[in-house]
């Protein structure tokens, strides 16, 4: 699946006082089977622009194709192309509304026409593959816990085998336990189906755990397009779209500064950790800054 978005622009609520412009004009491609992350602060467009994507809102301006086919047309081609792209908003399980989990999770695939044996047979997969105990599926999703109803939504989502998944803040309101789990899930997903993954976040660490690829957005335009090392370690860049810069890239250009020769483009706190001991354990400050990073 190629998506491909093309000189878009949207305003909400045009030709009154209260217009705005989310965004300016964006193109962008993600190619097939990418992990992508999608950063910015908050109100940079980072929500319309996935809404655009999944077919959920009309532009102003510009349009978004999904092999070619523009998913804003009411035509049938466009419908078939909207249900490829699977999209969780960033509390996902607001959504659930059926009586059990199986029927939650089934609602999509019956939709689709399947039959029971496969929409069963979709629920079960699904519901593994979020980590979820498919003898769940009788329960209501209301007397599930927060985690357990996050990745019910998101079964429900991947019941309906979508080719493209965008996921909105996943890990919102999540504890740090519960945040990683899902991302690993989420991962293996990816992995095992081959699917394009778009992830929407502001936790830097998430993102440089799961993407390959980061897209940054400041006042709905793109301002940066790379690899996901070398746009997180790039501070300058961040600091001026309003993000912060992730720790170990700040201890480390400290460290370089002070003289040691590292690479500053370590994002995570274990890879900070092997850098330090790789270009100088026996530096005088090494203890210092190994505890440092250990705090992070």
């Amino acid at each position: 699946m190629l998506i491909r978005v093309e000189n878009l622009w949207h305003t909400y609520v045009p030709g009154t006082p209260l217009a705005r412009v989310a965004l300016h004009g964006v193109g962008l491609e993600v190619g097939p089977s990418e992990r992508v992350g999608l950063v910015g602060r908050t109100g940079s467009g980072k929500s319309t622009l996935v809404q655009h994507i999944a077919g959920l809102l009309t532009p102003s301006e510009g349009q978004v194709l999904i092999d070619g086919i523009a998913v804003h047309e009411r035509t049938t081609v466009a419908r078939a192309a909207r249900r490829r792209v699977g999209l969780a908003f960033q509390y996902p399980e607001d959504q659930i509304f059926e009586q059990t989990v199986f029927r939650e999770v089934a609602f999509g695939p019956r939709n689709l026409g399947l039959n029971k044996t496969e929409i069963a047979k979709r629920v079960r997969w699904a519901l593994e593959m979020v980590g979820l105990d498919p003898a769940m599926e009788s329960r209501s999703p209301f007397t599930l816990s927060g985690g357990e109803m996050r990745r019910a939504a998101l079964a429900s989502i991947l019941a309906m085998r979508p080719e493209a998944l965008i996921l909105d803040e996943p890990t919102a309101g999540l504890d740090p336990r519960g945040r990683r789990e899902l991302l690993a899930r989420v991962r293996a997903w990816q992995v095992e189906t081959g699917a394009t993954l778009i992830l929407v976040s502001h936790n830097l660490e998430e993102l440089s755990r799961v993407v390959e690829r980061v897209i940054v957005l400041d006042r709905g335009q793109v301002v940066a397009d790379g690899p996901v090392r070398q746009v997180l370690s790039n501070s300058v860049l961040l600091s001026a779209a309003g993000l912060d810069v992730p720790q170990p890239v700040t201890l480390l250009r400290a460290l370089r500064e002070a003289g040691w020769d590292v690479h500053t483009d370590r994002l995570l706190p274990e890879e900070a950790v092997k850098e330090i001991v790789r270009a100088d354990a026996g530096h005088p400050t090494a203890l210092g800054a190994l505890q440092s990073v250990e705090a992070i």
